[in-house]
């Protein structure tokens, strides 16, 4: 099954009209994006846009094949003008199968917001599943077996694909294709490293791609470390490298601080902000855990989780680090070494910041250094978030 991406960008396109943001000023050449359109074996067009007769020609495609034009969205704004010799566009009832005289097979998928999505089955079996921007499946059931290919609102909607994959729809050899890009992630290398941390990809517009063919899907690392300094976005960022898949462990290692309303005021921002899906454990025992099979952790903070084993070990008062901690540190390097989770670990870079002016502050801050670069050569991927931006340092 052949699909090309007429367009890839959000209904408004990409730059949007009269927008100045940075993301839209740098959106020029292969990175400017006209509204999604796919066409598949130049029999089905799904979504109807502006220009699509053109973006079809500049692809070496044409539009005189076209048998069924199916709508995923309501399209705001003017009527789009139904190019010459093309079927009227409509929308498939939620469920509903239609067979086209081309031998595809176009299957209703329920969103669980305004739109429609549609599996594609090609005459020789090859599974495609398109959704509209915005939505993900509404009651996905367990899949008999992962679709070929995903084209999906994966920026916007990362937890359509963590659903798609607790159901079994896609699995390590989908192909994921971003659609629907707006602009909230600057396009280039951001975009491409955003996606990749979801296993998925954006290709230019006018891209044709063959549905079932091998693909390379993007590495994901096993093992994660995400530095950065106070308020830098380091936690965002981590959150934001699992949240496309399902059944995260939020590992809190800051604990309850009782009578401390600031406290929890941070810790509730944290949680409005991660996935309902997610469940949290507040530990600092973070050996077991790594030893045990199960979803993806998240640790936030190593630094945290050394303050306790220096708390425990009553390191504060001493003259140098007392053998208990270092051999705490000893024990989780050695599990992270060990382990076979996907993990992704949170800590504080204070090596570029203001000398503590206390000893014990001192002992902390270069027990931590040291702490960070043994964490960050079990690691696949380290990166380090300085004013929100993520700076890829290894991976």
């Amino acid at each position: 099954m052949e699909l090309t991406l007429l367009g890839t960008g959000a209904p408004d396109g990409l730059p949007r009209p009269d927008c100045p943001c940075a993301a839209c000023a740098s959106a020029h050449g292969d990175q400017a994006r006209a509204a999604t359109a796919l066409l598949v074996d130049g029999a089905l067009l799904l979504d109807l846009t502006p220009g699509a007769a053109l973006a079809a020609a500049r692809a070496g495609h044409s539009l005189t094949g076209v048998r069924q034009v199916l709508l995923t969205h309501p399209h705001d704004g003017p009527a789009v003008e139904l190019p010459p010799g093309l079927p009227s566009a409509g929308r498939v009832p939620d469920g509903r199968v239609l067979t086209l005289i081309s031998g595809h097979r176009v299957r209703a998928v329920p969103m669980d917001a305004p739109g429609t999505g549609y599996e594609v089955t090609s005459p020789e079996g090859e599974r495609l599943l398109y959704l509209p921007p915005g939505g993900a499946p509404s009651g996905m059931a367990g899949a008999s077996h992962p679709y070929d290919m995903v084209v999906c609102d994966v920026l916007g909607r990362p937890d359509a694909l963590a659903r798609l994959r607790a159901a079994g729809a896609v699995g390590p050899a989908t192909d994921v294709v971003a659609a629907h890009v707006d602009h909230g992630v600057p396009p280039g290398r951001e975009l491409s490293r955003r996606l990749a941390a979801a296993g998925a990809r954006a290709v230019p517009d006018g891209t044709t791609l063959i549905v079932g063919e091998y693909h390379a899907v993007p590495d994901l690392p096993r093992r994660t470390l995400v530095l950065g300094g106070a308020r830098s976005g380091k936690s965002v960022e981590a959150e934001r490298r699992l949240e496309a898949f399902p059944e995260v462990v939020y590992v809190a290692t800051g604990g309850t601080r009782e009578g401390d309303p600031e406290w929890a005021a941070r810790v509730g921002l944290h949680r409005e902000r991660r996935p309902g899906a997610w469940r949290t454990e507040e530990t600092c025992d973070l050996v077991p855990l790594l030893a045990s099979p199960g979803p993806a952790l998240l640790v936030d903070c190593l630094s945290l989780w050394l303050t306790d084993a220096m708390d425990r070990a009553g390191a504060w008062e001493e003259e140098k680090l007392p053998e208990a901690v270092r051999e705490r540190v000893a024990e989780l390097v050695a599990a992270v070494r060990a382990t076979s989770r996907t993990v992704v670990f949170v800590s504080n870079e204070v090596g570029s910041g203001v000398v503590p002016a206390t000893r014990a502050g001192r002992m902390f801050r270069d027990e931590l250094g040291r702490l960070n670069t043994a964490v960050a050569n079990e690691c696949e991927h380290v990166l380090l978030v300085v004013a929100g931006q993520a700076l890829v340092l290894r991976g």
